[in-house]
């Protein structure tokens, strides 16, 4: 999929030139000339990465940095023809990704470009991985809430669900039941002790059962383990 460039810059020949550089490196581009439009253009998530200028129209470069990141942590680069080292700690502090003092090189700015969107992607796979929990043929995924085994969706409540994660997240870990009973019932549950034994059972008929394997293991006097299949 094609990368998208979002230039706010209110100097009509930078933006212009910094939009012919990026065309010509392949990225698609979005100007904005004011800060107002630009934090719209932004906050619309057609753009990868945004070079923000600090001196703009309407909401300077730090006011507009600042509304964005209560919301989004698209990459952000800022330009400033101020060589100040307080403005440049501002921006970063604010949330900024990198920092460039006009004039600038357009090499150097493309090879920050390059970096920001690649730490990215980085970030991004390391938060699906962090999502996605697996063994054997079973998937939990966190984000969208929903399990899988061998690719069939395994209809599960609320708390088979989060017993189900804590025991893959701790997959070959012998988990005691009080621990599990806290992780998954809360500090506080005053119910039944004998609950999590229940959801293990649950989960067992929704999983060992029906597909043939054994995942979820007890261990006496214990508590219970996941394991990998064999």
């Amino acid at each position: 999929m094609e990368t998208t460039i979002l230039v706010v810059e209110d100097e009509e020949k930078i933006g212009r030139f910094l939009e012919l550089e990026l065309l010509h490196e392949g990225y698609r581009v979005i100007k904005a000339v004011n800060g107002r439009d630009g934090l719209e253009k932004a906050e619309s998530g057609q753009a990868d990465l945004m070079v923000l200028d600090v001196m703009l129209p309407e909401l300077n470069g730090f006011e507009v940095l600042r509304r964005l990141r209560k919301n989004s942590d698209m990459p952000v680069i800022m330009l400033t023809a101020r060589d100040e080292v307080m403005d440049k700690v501002a921006g970063l502090d604010g949330g900024a990704d990198d920092y460039m003092t006009k004039p600038f090189a357009i090499e150097e700015l493309l090879a920050r470009i390059r970096l920001a969107l690649k730490k990215r992607v980085g970030v991004s796979s390391m938060q699906e991985d962090k999502n996605l929990l697996t063994c054997g043929s079973l998937t939990l995924d966190a984000a969208r809430y929903e399990v899988r085994y061998d690719g069939n969706l395994v209809e599960l409540t609320h708390r088979e669900f989060e017993l189900l994660r804590v025991l893959l997240e701790n997959k070959n870990i012998v988990i005691s039941r009080d621990s599990l009973l806290e992780k998954v019932c809360g500090y506080d549950y005053m119910g039944e002790t004998n609950i999590i034994d229940v959801y293990v059972r649950y989960l067992r008929s929704k999983l060992d059962d029906i597909y043939g394997v054994k995942l979820i293991h007890t261990v006496r006097g214990v508590g219970y383990c996941i394991k990998d299949e064999q």
